[in-house]
């Protein structure tokens, strides 16, 4: 992979952490190259992690072996319409960060038959603890599917999904998913003021409770609700407030919370997509 030339078009956050992830893994920063229209973001890459940057995306998609675009999905067939024949002409591998747009609808922007790699990471991807789905169309070879596999490694888990579909649900789940746990954690520091503690006593204890829970279930064998149930002795305070909790629907709030993520994921692909 070392010898291979990836090229960002984009130089937003996402970007950003993926080529700091590449950097610190010892990727070659001469091989990464990064296309934005604000220079001072452009000034900050090569500054920081050493990265060549450039203007003109046609110029990029003529060079690149894995062209990663990372720009917003209302941008993206303006875009790709106008790298169409430059990606056509190279054929690099395409790697799409922006949600909601589906595979046919940028391979058909791109001039058609184009391997795409079409991808949903999340924000903590930006610490470098992310977890991104990828889908890979007919087109992408297995070496390419490498390629792309370690590119995004660089900042966190990678899950391979058979069907184009399975996005809509990885969207729901890990891409929104630390939403859900920032609520869960602003709702248990109040609860923790109100119980009696300082705000910052209570932002701190839910912080590290989160952190530490987080890497149990990472490190365990077991399933989340093992784990649960040791905690849960009988007749105790854990017991009360699970009780509590089953008692007021939390399971089906967070099912119904998660369909719905996944349902408008699907209408926004739709709506991306028809043009």
């Amino acid at each position: 992979m070392n010898t291979k030339q990836i090229g960002f078009i984009g130089g937003g956050n996402m970007a950003s952490s993926l080529i700091g992830g590449l950097v610190s893994n010892g990727y070659p920063a001469d091989k990464l190259t990064v296309v934005d229209l604000d220079s001072e973001k452009l000034s900050y890459l090569n500054q920081t992690f050493g990265v060549n940057t450039l203007q003109d995306s046609k110029e990029l998609a003529t060079k690149a072996d894995v062209l990663v675009l990372a720009i917003k999905p209302q941008h993206m067939q303006s875009v790709a319409q106008d790298l169409g024949q430059a990606i056509q002409d190279k054929s690099p591998v395409v790697v799409s960060i922006a949600a909601g747009i589906r595979v046919e609808a940028l391979d058909r922007w791109l001039g058609g038959h184009v391997p795409i790699v079409r991808c949903m990471p999340n924000t903590p991807a930006l610490v470098k603890t992310g977890a991104t789905g990828l889908y890979a169309n007919a087109q992408v070879t297995e070496n390419q599917k490498d390629l792309v596999e370690s590119l995004l490694r660089a900042v966190g888990v990678t899950v391979w999904v058979e069907e184009e579909h399975e996005l809509d649900a990885v969207t729901a789940l890990s891409g929104s998913g630390p939403a859900y746990f920032f609520m869960i954690m602003e709702a248990l520091e109040a609860a923790g003021i109100k119980a009696g503690l300082s705000q910052k006593t209570a932002q701190l204890l839910t912080q590290e409770t989160a952190l530490g829970a987080a890497k149990m279930a990472l490190e365990s064998s077991e399933p989340a609700s093992v784990l649960r149930q040791r905690v849960t002795s009988p007749g105790g305070t854990t017991e009360r407030a699970i009780g509590i909790l089953e008692e007021q629907g939390l399971r089906d709030i967070l099912q119904a919370a998660l369909l719905g993520a996944k349902e408008r994921s699907i209408e926004l692909s739709d709506e991306l997509g028809n043009n």
